[in-house]
């Protein structure tokens, strides 16, 4: 099946936001050293583990029509302020929120991941299929130096995934069929959704992408047309 895969797939896309980047530990980091600068006391880490638990029902909500198309920088921006509210974080500005959201601009790649896009680029159209907005991927690829030869947002479709139309769409954009994309990712739901659309797919886990409380997506828990250790193994797993 790989062997057919070489020849028969010509675009890789990828989920990012935990598979391309570690978004925990980069965001933790950050804001940490934002608090002491500013010698601001809070449970940095719970505020961002409770950031990226509304980061699902904030784009359900646009999914289910209950308000209209919001790009991801300003759902981020709508939860970040009823969380400094109900953590007590006293005396931040606008500015100093809009400062804090853009450090999902700036998040640092697992250490597979630069090394192992490089070698996919040599052979495949390489891009992400994220719910990152076009500004965000595109400042997160030019601050952490990531490969990719396109930008595909669901901003480009008024969608999120996994409506098929992130999918679909993505794949008109290069004008491809379907089954000449492959979507990868480390999130099996992701996965499930680009396979129903004929996307061909690849799992590869992230094991510590929500730190302690990680709950799921150890393993692939579907026939995936390949399953990696991590995107070097999936480099190499596609003739790179």
């Amino acid at each position: 099946m790989t062997a057919a895969l070489k020849t028969t797939v010509k675009a890789i896309l990828f989920d990012t936001f935990g598979s391309v980047v570690d978004w925990r530990s980069s965001l933790i980091a950050d804001l940490t050293a934002f608090g002491a600068a500013r010698s601001i006391a809070a449970d940095w880490t719970a505020l961002v583990d409770a950031w990226r638990a509304n980061y699902a029902p904030s784009m359900d909500r646009v999914r289910r029509g209950e308000q209209p198309w919001t790009k991801l920088d300003d759902l981020h921006r709508t939860t970040l302020e009823h969380l400094v509210v109900q953590f007590a974080i006293p005396g931040l500005s606008d500015a100093d929120l809009d400062h804090i959201n853009r450090f999902w601009h700036r998040l640092t790649p697992w250490p597979d991941a630069i090394p192992g896009l490089t070698r996919l680029k040599s052979r495949y159209t390489i891009a992400p299929l994220s719910n990152g907005n076009v500004a965000l991927l595109l400042n997160m690829a030019k601050h952490a130096a990531i490969p990719w030869d396109m930008i595909c947002a669901a901003e480009l479709f008024h969608h999120y995934k996994p409506d098929p139309e992130t999918y679909l769409g993505a794949a008109a954009l290069l004008g491809l069929a379907p089954g000449e994309v492959m979507m990868a990712a480390a999130h099996n739901g992701d996965l499930r959704a680009a396979q129903a659309c004929g996307l061909k797919t690849a799992f590869f886990p992230r094991l510590t992408e929500y730190g302690p409380h990680q709950s799921r997506d150890f393993a692939a828990d579907a026939p995936f047309d390949i399953i990696a250790s991590d995107i070097n193994d999936l480099a190499l797993r596609m003739g790179c």
